[in-house]
């Protein structure tokens, strides 16, 4: 549930400096606010936070001003980020770069450790309102790894970015159906939409994709969607795309990889992550194998060992996940001279 973080009107808003940051002045970083006097002053800040990051909806029937020097760099270097979704009326800001004017639709990032000056504008009905998100920059840079320190402006027209806004606006709005790890998981899935947009927002125009490249998408996304079928072949492929075998295989050189590589490393890598972070409890190594397509967990602890230097059962011990006692979760035992089995395996998969 979103709470208070300041509320202003005739009454108090000559005491905005020392309100701004919330009871106890924890939120955001210094620097001077104040509110432009006016006939009408109804200025409200409401705070959702989730972890590290907070959820900020800032109305405003009042023309706002903030300043950040170098004198409160030096005094608070609390490095955050700020995510502006323009709502209503402007956003002015202004650096070392120059100036820029946000409207309505547009998004902006601003930096704490960078001097700035930025004025809130109302529009003519006399309303400003932003939905902002403040970030520490060391979490933000995981998702946008561009250069944003003096400030990064870009309109909403990406449909990733109406989505991120749309899912910060849900979590702002949940009246605590949301659980904390899932309202972390959106706030993380929203950052990196918008670092996602940002990046192809630096693209002069879309790369444009050879037919070949096409056709080599559905290959690979078909042999995902069926890659626990241990019946999985090049005709199964070839036909469910559309193509030849002599294509698929044409196809799949162009990735320098071929069809049994391609199905051995995939499945033995996806088993490796299950193995890595699934409870024995819930899940045994026997239903790991038949659940990535191999037809035996035999083949399947064979193939693993031979890959990654370790037995699914001995991986899973080293990765803290071993039942209590050390028994095996699928009660597989490999005889190391049994012969290798009829399945055509990768050279590089064997050495």
């Amino acid at each position: 549930m979103a709470e208070t973080l300041f509320s202003f009107d005739k009454r108090n808003y000559r005491e905005c400096q020392h309100m701004f940051r919330g009871t106890r002045d924890q939120e955001y970083y210094r620097g001077d606010f104040w509110i432009e006097d006016g006939s009408i002053i109804d200025v409200r800040s409401e705070r959702k936070a989730v972890g590290p990051v907070s959820i900020i909806r800032q109305r405003s029937a009042a023309n706002l001003f903030f300043r950040r020097s170098r004198q409160h760099i030096r005094e608070d270097a609390t490095d955050l980020s700020i995510l502006w979704f323009v709502k209503r009326g402007e956003l002015a800001f202004s650096n070392q770069c120059g100036n820029k004017v946000a409207r309505p639709g547009d998004f902006i990032i601003t930096r704490s450790m960078s001097p700035f000056f930025m004025e809130c504008r109302t529009d003519g009905e006399g309303v400003h309102e932003v939905l902002h998100v403040t970030v520490p920059t060391h979490i933000l840079r995981a998702h946008v790894r561009q250069d944003f320190s003096t400030g990064l402006f870009m309109a909403m027209e990406r449909p990733e970015m109406a989505i991120a806004e749309t899912m910060l606006t849900d979590v702002f709005h949940d009246d605590c159906g949301l659980g904390e790890e899932s309202a972390r998981l959106l706030v993380e899935t929203a950052l990196g939409l918008i670092g996602n947009a940002v990046r192809a927002g630096e693209d002069v125009q879309p790369v444009r994709q050879s037919i070949a490249d096409r056709r080599l998408e559905e290959v690979l996304r078909f042999i995902e969607v069926h890659l626990s079928d241990p019946q999985l072949s090049t005709a199964m492929v070839a036909k469910g795309c559309g193509i030849s075998p002599r294509y698929l295989s044409f196809l799949l050189r162009l990735r320098e990889t071929s069809f049994s590589e391609l199905v051995w490393e995939q499945r033995l890598a996806k088993a490796k992550a299950w193995l890595s972070s699934s409870d024995p409890r819930d899940i045994s190594i026997s239903e790991i194998a038949y659940g990535v397509g191999f037809k035996s967990p035999a083949h399947f602890s064979r193939m693993f060992k031979r890959v990654f230097g370790a037995n699914p059962r001995e991986y899973r011990g080293e990765c803290g996940n071993e039942p209590a006692g050390g028994e095996m979760a699928a009660g597989v035992l490999i005889p190391a001279a049994e012969p290798f089995p009829e399945y055509p395996v990768a050279s590089n998969l064997l050495q």
